[in-house]
């Protein structure tokens, strides 16, 4: 009855493509707590805090029933002034959130465009939607305005959607937001920004890189809080008659328990936290500088962000690579198709606030020894 399944994972094993849960050990080059918060203190004791207070841990129900709590809403609300957004709505989790927002909104008819590489949340909710659906290459502007003149050219009124990353997570590189911000304007679209990498590490006091853009009428961006800010769930920040409709139409939300009122005040706590963090992201762009110039002098093309892919190509290449580097103290994962296109497995290095200098040189190091080995 399960041979199936267990011929399926053996085909992946072939393929150095069978993935399993690792425990938490070396020098962290892989996780998304950019800023160190995940373990801070001033965290730890505000969730102590708002437990003497009464704040329960566990909501009891969906918002539209007994779930909804003080904390949810006073989180929104303090979400809202801090991004400058008209409205926020608090999900549990960030692929949840997006995975919702794309299969809501956009309705049969419309059209939903969106970079090829944006995240697998995404894609979830465009397998959910009964919108249109259509990709531009990466970052590609002059073939994403061909993709939405041509919409507009017989679809003068149906709504059309620009689904990007502020700042990928498997490549480290921006969107020109500026430039496709123009363009949402233009041809009246909206856009749909996840700024999950950038969330806490980049714009003013870390409020993303869409942070100018906030309050537009056709903007709706997504805040992950499980990565920069340290604790877990997402904010999508929107003009509140969107947030009306999300709350009458969107299943995941209508059906789904509320997310844990004592996170919501955990989340509070470290909005507070990112805006005054401005050391932080100091450190963390200090960081970066100093992994780029290695990188540099190993002949490595170099992101500018916290995130460094080093693409090796061949699956066993990459997972051969980082399990020799896990050897050596360094906690860093091979990452392969299909999360990566075919042929571009790569080490994704992440790069946090909380790495001393000498960590960097370390891995700076490791990397060019192995390179230098795997090519001799």
């Amino acid at each position: 009855m399960l041979s199936r399944y267990e011929q399926a994972l053996e085909a992946l094993n072939r393929r150095a493509r069978l993935r399993s849960l690792e425990g938490r050990a070396g020098i962290d080059f892989t996780s998304n707590d950019y800023l160190g918060f995940a373990e801070s203190g001033a965290l730890k004791i505000a969730l102590q805090e708002a437990l003497a207070r009464g704040v329960p841990v566990g909501a009891g129900g969906s918002r539209l029933l007994r779930g909804n709590h003080p904390e949810h809403e006073t989180l929104e609300s303090e979400a809202s002034a801090f991004f400058g957004a008209q409205s926020a709505l608090y999900f549990g989790a960030g692929f949840a959130a997006n995975a919702a927002l794309i299969s809501t909104l956009p309705q049969r008819g419309d059209l939903v465009v969106y970079d090829e590489l944006v995240h697998a949340s995404t894609h979830e909710g465009l397998g959910l939607t009964k919108a249109q659906t259509d990709s531009f290459a990466h970052n590609e502007i002059m073939q994403l305005e061909d993709k939405l003149r041509t919409f507009r050219a017989s679809n003068t009124q149906a709504r059309c959607f620009i689904a990007i990353e502020s700042l990928y997570s498997m490549d480290g590189d921006l969107a020109p937001l500026s430039d496709i911000a123009a363009l949402a304007t233009r041809y009246e679209a909206i856009l749909l920004v996840d700024e999950a990498h950038a969330t806490g590490v980049q714009g003013p006091q870390g409020r993303g890189l869409a942070a100018e853009l906030e309050g537009a009428p056709n903007l709706i961006s997504l805040h992950t809080c499980g990565k920069a800010l340290g604790v877990s769930g997402a904010l999508i920040l929107m003009p509140e008659l969107l947030r009306r409709f999300m709350i009458n139409r969107c299943r995941s939300f209508i059906y789904a328990t509320a997310p844990s009122p004592l996170m919501a005040a955990g989340v509070r706590a470290a909005l507070k936290l990112c805006a005054a963090a401005d050391d932080r992201r100091a450190a963390l762009q200090a960081r970066i500088k100093q992994f780029d110039s290695l990188l540099q002098k190993l002949d490595l093309s170099v992101t500018g962000t916290q995130i460094q892919p080093i693409i090796l190509g061949a699956d066993r290449r990459a997972l051969d690579m980082a399990q020799a580097l896990v050897q050596e103290g360094f906690d860093i994962r091979a990452i392969r198709p299909p999360t990566v296109a075919e042929g571009t497995a790569r080490l994704r290095i992440t790069l946090s606030a909380s790495l001393a200098p000498a960590h960097v040189d370390a891995l700076g190091a490791a990397l060019a020894h192995h390179l230098e080995e795997r090519m001799a």
